[in-house]
């Protein structure tokens, strides 16, 4: 059985999608076509008998839209009352998205505190798994409402690699606005490769990462996405960074179809979460 094949046996998947997948492009509002076949996919993999966890960015700039604030940078009071408007907002979408299918979901935010502090961690843990029990899928994000640069992780590819390290999740899959990863930024360079299966994320590999994302709206660009392939492969997850474009590439991926860069799990005994947080 190969690395591709090997996907159809995963029963924990972490799932993360980013604010340039949820939102139309041309006016920043929420793009209900995409949540609602989103939805659909994941309520069929729950009923698959799957644990699934949903990362999900959007909420500043969905609260941004919702509060008709221009697009460009804003201050940090801005993106923090933002926040605390769009995650409402999106609570409530997927609230009734999900509901349509009978499934319950919940609501866990996250900040750096939570996997640093040594009775915050064990109790986070312990929540997502009763959750598991309960049959619910979690709905993660950053809590940007009370989040500042200490104790922030940055943008969701880290999150949702550290969320699937702590619930010992078999497959991470991070949505994205590329395919996968290239030996350049392909917007760029038409001659960029693809590639479609990386063993080793050695520094040279971290060194393609550049910054680079095709949208103002999500924080992480290719390199966010190598760290997080790190943080999930040390953990012992694969992880596949794909295009969501189309989300039943999440049926495909977990159908053995070459679809996205798969990055196989290669858990490092020495490996300590906290070096990357």
């Amino acid at each position: 059985m190969n690395e591709r094949e090997r996907l159809k046996e995963k029963q924990r998947i972490v799932i993360k999608i980013g604010s340039s997948s949820l939102t139309h492009r041309e006016t920043g509002g929420v793009n209900f076509s995409k949540m609602e076949q989103l939805v659909r996919v994941l309520a069929n993999l729950k009923n698959m008998g799957k644990d699934v966890v949903l990362v999900s960015s959007g909420a500043v700039s969905v609260g941004r839209n919702g509060m008709g604030l221009p697009a460009g940078k804003l201050t940090l009071p801005q993106k923090q009352a933002c926040a605390s408007i769009g995650q409402a907002r999106l609570m409530m979408i997927y609230q009734k998205l999900f509901s349509e299918y009978n499934q319950n979901v919940s609501q866990i935010l996250m900040t750096k505190f939570t996997m640093t502090d040594e009775l915050s961690r064990p109790n986070a843990v312990n929540t997502f798994e009763e959750l598991f029990h309960l049959g619910v899928i979690p709905i993660v994000n950053e809590n940007d409402t009370i989040a500042t640069y200490e104790i922030e992780f940055g943008d969701n590819d880290t999150l949702s690699a550290i969320v699937a390290s702590l619930v010992h999740a078999d497959l991470l899959i991070l949505l994205s606005d590329i395919d996968g990863l290239y030996t350049d930024d392909p917007n760029i360079n038409p001659n960029a490769k693809f590639i479609s299966v990386v063993k080793n994320i050695d520094d040279k590999l971290m060194l393609m990462g550049k910054k680079s994302t095709s949208t103002d709206v999500g924080t992480g660009g290719m390199a966010t996405k190598l760290t997080a392939a790190r943080i999930a492969t040390f953990s012992g997850t694969d992880m596949v960074i794909a295009n969501s474009d189309h989300v039943s590439v999440i049926e495909e991926i977990l159908n053995g179809e070459e679809k996205g860069t798969l990055f196989p799990a290669n858990k490092k005994k020495e490996f300590q979460i906290m070096d990357f947080i």
